[in-house]
């Protein structure tokens, strides 16, 4: 499937093997417990959960998931990114590695929270 032409997440999430669909899922399960209010779109060719703006994005790679909680996302659990290669509003978890999910609930309820806030 053309990337350009996906229009879901669930689209987004078909073209994969189904090892990485699974990993995807998972994140989108924890994203949707942790903002439950947040809708779902497409933005940037990855999978966006936008509450009171964009709130956060993912994708898969080769060999990683990136994961863009924006700049404020990363700088507050810096510590805990730390391990990872990371950039101003990135981390790239490994793919040979365990994905970090309760880290990942941890950013989205403090986006969420800093979102709403803002709002």
């Amino acid at each position: 499937m053309d990337k350009q032409n996906i229009i879901t997440i669930d689209e987004y999430i078909a073209q994969f093997a189904p090892e990485i669909q699974l990993l995807l899922n998972n994140i989108r399960a924890v994203i949707q417990k942790e903002a439950p209010d947040a809708i779902e779109k497409i933005s940037y060719q990855m999978p966006t959960y936008y509450y009171h703006g964009n709130l956060v994005h993912f994708a898969a790679y080769e060999k990683h998931i990136g994961f863009y909680p924006a700049p404020s996302g990363i700088a507050a659990f810096q510590d805990q990114l730390s391990v990872y290669k990371f950039a101003k509003g990135s981390v790239q978890f490994p793919l040979s590695k365990p994905i970090p999910f309760d880290l990942i609930a941890e950013i989205v309820r403090f986006r969420v929270t800093e979102n709403s806030i803002n709002h």
